[in-house]
């Protein structure tokens, strides 16, 4: 077997999701081991003959614990789901692609039960360490996704976004994380948090693994990434909200890569989004998400309520005192707005803000629940206007003594342009 070969690279991933001293089984809840290697094989038994099924042929890739997988319960995280949910019938769609596409699925990955927090802590199932700190959380919900990429569990973790869920652990971890257009992947198969706003993205290290990823994923052809000249673009800085409360380590990072851009020959400017000052007023009358969740959930926490993480539950009956009439409305301002976001931004080529206000919170310090909601609030600010707006959006890692991101945001269906402009700051970032 040569060094070089997939199954060399796929044993090694196995090893370090066995080590005992490592992430691996917080990180990872299912490990498709046998199948793994027989995918593996099979990549290499092509490339011997010259035939590849595209770019992630071969490639590690670890899905989330809420997508399906045939023949095996889909767990998202939960204890009653694991004991409760009947075997899928076939996979995900997601997953369909990937494997058709020859990437070899390793894993299911750990989460935040029901999708439903952006810290990433799970209470049945363990929480795994941040890479960069393993005292901090590693951000949610996807949060067995970039602890697995950055471990070397494998090499691309595919996760779900409903306010920053790829975006935010991709952040705190010091990876990439890629939220797309929302309608352009499929989400049969993945267990849902919001109809309305979930999405599936891409973690990986490098901004062309993400698009490689995202491409197979929508069904689109995969071609080679050239990023965009940077010189002469239009950025535009969300003033406002998304930069309050910045701590001592987000906010420098942030003006040191606005510092850098604007040294590039990018035209910055400061935005005042009104639209902002809108989704605002909705999400206080309650927001969209937590109704939607409570219609997934209601039996479940009727029935099971002690054995839902206490920080989900609360989340989750807070929708259920949201009145049908408003959520009603809630949905009918939102499609109001989104017209408005897409046409204020569309002398923009990109907008750009810190992706969290904080960087990786210490898990001693959110078994609090005020802290956990105030940590969990900061968390997913910026993320979730992204969503709330329809919008693609992109984090990227900016060097700091703790891991940050910067988010790259553009209007719906730019999401492969937004792919190139961010393989170009990846780039002058790192020079």
């Amino acid at each position: 077997m040569k060094a070089s070969s997939h199954r060399d690279r796929l044993e090694q991933a196995l090893a370090r999701i066995a080590d005992p001293k490592g992430e691996g089984a917080r990180a990872c809840l299912s490990v498709y081991a046998d199948a793994a290697r027989a995918a593996a094989d099979a990549a290499d038994a092509r490339r011997e003959r010259g035939v590849s099924l595209g770019p992630l042929d071969g490639t590690i890739v670890s899905i989330k614990d809420l997508f399906d997988v045939a023949g095996e319960p889909t767990r998202a995280g939960s204890k009653i789901l694991a004991e409760e949910a009947v075997p899928a019938v076939a996979d995900a769609a997601v997953v369909a692609r990937l494997r058709r596409a020859g990437a070899v699925i390793i894993a299911k990955t750990n989460m935040t039960e029901f999708a439903f927090s952006g810290i990433g802590a799970n209470p049945h199932f363990g929480t795994p360490g941040n890479p960069h700190d393993r005292q901090r959380a590693p951000g949610g919900s996807s949060a067995g996704a970039p602890v697995a990429v950055a471990d070397g569990m494998c090499e691309i973790s595919i996760g779900t976004d409903t306010g920053g869920s790829v975006r935010v652990p991709a952040a705190l971890c010091g990876l990439v994380g890629f939220k797309p257009s929302r309608q352009r992947v499929p989400t049969h198969g993945a267990f849902p948090l919001s109809k309305t706003l979930d999405s599936i993205g891409p973690i990986a290290r490098s901004v062309a693994d993400c698009a490689k990823a995202d491409a197979i994923m929508a069904g689109e052809e995969s071609v080679p990434l050239e990023p965009i000249a940077l010189a002469g673009l239009h950025f535009g800085i969300a003033e406002g909200f998304p930069l309050g409360g910045l701590d001592e380590i987000v906010s420098p990072a942030f003006a040191a890569a606005i510092g850098r851009l604007d040294s590039a020959g990018v035209r910055i400017s400061r935005e005042t989004l009104s639209p902002l000052d809108d989704m605002t007023a909705v999400n206080e009358r309650g927001g969209v998400v937590p109704p939607e969740a409570c219609a997934l959930h209601r039996d479940r926490l009727r029935r099971r309520a002690a054995d839902v993480d206490p920080n989900v539950r609360v989340r989750i009956e807070r929708g259920c005192a949201i009145a049908q009439p408003d959520y009603a409305e809630m949905l009918r301002e939102r499609d109001r707005l989104v017209s408005v976001m897409d046409a204020r931004l569309k002398e923009l080529d990109a907008l750009v803000m810190p992706t969290c206000a904080i960087v990786a919170p210490v898990l001693a310090d959110v078994t609090d629940t005020k802290v956990f909601a105030a940590r969990n609030a900061a968390v997913l600010r910026n993320t979730s206007i992204i969503n709330f707006f329809d919008l693609c959006a992109i984090s990227l890692p900016v060097s700091a003594v703790l891991p940050v991101g910067l988010m790259l945001v553009a209007r719906n269906g730019q999401d492969r342009r937004l792919l190139r402009i961010a393989a170009a700051v990846t780039q002058l970032l790192a020079a």
